[in-house]
């Protein structure tokens, strides 16, 4: 019996990594803040195509509009970055969330009261330009608190926080803007966003620390951000996003064909379940191989899965490809997010990490725009031939890019030498 109990593996036990990870001071109020500002990410867009419908009738329109937003704010956010990691998170912080509630509330005044067009359009540019990407910021956080060890559970569980974030944002967008009024939904994505950026940005003392750039060799600024694992990383994501924005138009034109229009939510649900799963495990898991071999491995695992999409003939069928594919979400986001970690200069150590999410972000915008395309023109059913070729090219990419992601010198940061160098002979 005594043996027995030897044996027995608690859940304590088994989550201890994350338990450890919250024992860090400061860990769980800046971890909850980065969640709540991180809200409007999945309800902004959604909530303009409902407000911009709902104002115009037109989706066409709605679906230029939210595309623009969307846009622009994967393109601000590393610049956002890059200011905070010369004069530090607070500061910085503060104005971009003024900046982001004045013009997100503009937006809402144009489109109501049917102003011009080309209003609707300038006010979006001004919302998405105004909204750093609170992920990489908090990423970049635990990657000042923690060893190199620990920085893998730590951006396992901000992957889950990624897909709680997906899974109860545009449910919760699109009952507030049905049930109440279309501006509500988006209304509530900028008041929520603004708060939770205000909050992360009061909390000084974990913030990471400012090191000093020289402002005279801007060259010398881009080569130290934009290194070869950093393009092979975004390059990929790039393609790992046009996955996301293709399944997310594909499945509910899908379900529409299907003659249940309420279940796509629920299919879109399972992707991220899937991944929500995967992301606790990986977080917990010892892996072989260096941060290179993982990533490339966890891209070419997330490629052969969404070609499951291929046989998609049915809503079951699809909510089974669905939670097989999203097992492989979490682990590609999560390896590729480490590898730069691992590779950044000083300095530079948001900026890069907003580069990442850049990559997710207009992959987005690509897969939507193609996808909505080929639903019109080949049906659902076929256009699920998007998806799967954008992750066939994830896979390609990655491993095109094995050659530039092996490491091939010790890393730039002292403090982290001795636990950063990885093994030559794997990966």
């Amino acid at each position: 019996m005594a043996r027995e109990r030897e044996n027995t593996v608690s859940p304590r036990t088994v989550f201890s990594p994350y338990t450890r990870l919250f024992a860090v001071p400061g860990a769980r109020a800046f971890s909850l803040a980065g969640w709540v500002g991180r809200l409007p990410a999945p309800m902004l867009g959604l909530g303009a195509v409902l407000l911009v419908e709902g104002q115009s009738g037109s989706y066409a329109l709605a679906g230029a509009v939210s595309g623009t937003l969307a846009l622009s704010y994967g393109l601000s956010g590393p610049q956002w970055a890059r200011a905070m990691d010369r004069r530090g998170q607070g500061a910085i912080l503060l104005w971009a969330m003024a900046a982001f509630l004045v013009t997100g509330l503009a937006f809402v005044a144009v489109v109501v009261a049917d102003a011009p067009y080309w209003s609707w359009f300038l006010l979006a540019i001004g919302a998405g330009l105004a909204g750093p990407n609170i992920g990489s910021l908090v990423r970049a956080r635990w990657s000042a608190l923690l060893d190199p060890a620990e920085r893998q559970t730590a951006y396992a569980f901000e992957a889950v926080v990624d897909e709680v974030v997906f899974v109860v944002g545009p449910p919760l967008v699109t009952v507030l803007a049905t049930l109440i009024a279309p501006p509500v939904g988006f209304l509530t994505g900028v008041v929520v966003g603004t708060l939770g950026g205000v909050w992360l940005a009061l909390q000084r003392a974990t913030e990471p620390p400012v090191d000093a750039v020289d402002a005279t060799t801007p060259g010398r600024r881009w080569s130290s951000v934009l290194t070869p694992t950093l393009l092979v990383v975004v390059t990929t994501y790039l393609a790992v996003g046009t996955v996301f924005g293709a399944t997310d138009v594909v499945v509910v034109g899908f379900a529409e064909a299907e003659g249940a229009p309420a279940l796509s939510g629920a299919a879109l649900a399972v992707f991220a379940g899937g991944s929500l799963v995967a992301g606790l495990v990986y977080g917990l898991a010892p892996l072989p191989g260096t941060l290179a071999s993982r990533f490339v491995v966890t891209a070419i695992a997330f490629g052969v899965a969404v070609q499951t999409l291929w046989a998609v003939g049915s809503l079951p069928v699809l909510i089974g490809c669905g939670f097989l594919a999203g097992l492989t979400i979490a682990p590609v986001l999560v390896s590729g997010t480490s590898l730069v970690e691992s590779r950044v200069a000083p300095g530079v150590l948001t900026e890069s990490l907003a580069w990442t999410i850049t990559g997710l972000t207009l992959g987005v915008t690509v897969g939507s725009t193609l996808a909505g395309a080929a639903v019109d023109a080949w049906g659902a059913e076929a256009a699920f031939v998007v998806p799967a070729s954008a992750g066939g090219l994830a896979a390609v990419l990655a491993l095109a890019g094995l050659p530039l992601v092996r490491p091939t010198a010790p890393p730039v940061r002292p403090e982290d030498a001795a636990d950063r160098v990885e093994p030559r002979s794997a990966g």
